[in-house]
């Protein structure tokens, strides 16, 4: 099988160039290969702590304290790579290591946003949504952002798939789109990874602000340790409440045409 570029850069990673990031790049045989040798290295002996949070960011590490094939067969089964690693010239342990699992939105931080695809964002999102992308925490948003273009859309079912309209051309841009059912109506959040080389950015759309300051580029500080002050549920647009005089949706409402869309952040406006 042919090496891939990303194959070459992993390999190039060891225990003293891993960070926190880079970690989600690994699988658990390329930890147990990084840390052949390393008891020989004196930063990484006095720094052994260090190194072994950083892999734990990403994997869970299990000691194994027994030699039993029944015991290395029981870690096995749950998905565990089971291996020994050398500490220091006096010490080698067995550890249990698996790839911590992105499931839930909460799995999400700013260290493995940007290693997932726009596929298993959607996965994600489908598995932990009700309410749609205002049910999202805006720590959990500013996360996502930071790592993928997110643009939302809700109409009636009937006018979602409109021939040339902003679903099809979001999908011939190569988004990937969950719709989340609302009644009669169908929000549909469209997610597409940001360039490497493009730094965090998040695009702020305040309501009553100037048009000229809706697309205003700010800078996103990682708080993602931090306690999140904000950190509230929002209910999404009720069904009930809605009518076709009153909603709004990424449409230029001042057009010619009254169904063209525009691609702004979703505004329910009271009536």
């Amino acid at each position: 099988m042919k090496e891939t570029s990303q194959d070459t850069a992993t390999k190039a990673l060891t225990l003293k160039t891993l960070t926190k990031s880079s970690v989600w790049d690994v699988q658990e045989n390329d930890i147990f290969r990084m840390w052949e040798g390393a008891d020989k290295d004196a930063e990484v002996k006095d720094n052994v702590r260090r190194y072994v949070d950083i892999i734990r960011s990403a994997f869970m590490i299990e000691e194994v304290n027994s030699d039993a094939p029944v015991v290395k067969a029981k870690y096995e089964k749950q998905g565990y790579k089971v291996g020994q690693v050398r500490i220091d010239e006096n010490q080698k342990i067995t550890w249990a290591i698996k790839k911590r699992p992105i499931m839930r939105v909460t799995d999400l931080t700013y260290e493995n946003i940007r290693h997932i695809t726009a596929t298993k964002l959607v996965e994600v999102l489908d598995r932990n949504f009700g309410g749609g992308w205002d049910s999202l925490s805006q720590s959990i948003k500013d996360i996502i952002e930071s790592g993928f273009d997110i643009s939302t859309t809700t109409l009636p079912k009937d006018r979602l798939h409109k021939k040339g309209g902003m679903y099809e051309k979001k999908i011939d841009d190569g988004f990937e789109v969950l719709e989340v059912p609302k009644g009669t109506w169908v929000e549909a959040i469209f997610a597409k990874a940001k360039p490497e080389s493009e730094k965090p950015r998040m695009k702020f759309n305040s309501y009553g602000d100037d048009e000229e300051n809706d697309d205003e580029d700010v800078e996103i500080e990682d708080n993602y340790n931090k306690p999140d002050e904000d950190d509230i549920e929002l209910d999404g647009p009720n069904d009930d409440e809605i009518t076709e005089d009153n909603y709004s949706t990424m449409m230029d409402l001042g057009g010619d045409d009254p169904d063209e869309e525009a691609e702004n952040m979703v505004d329910y406006v009271d009536d």
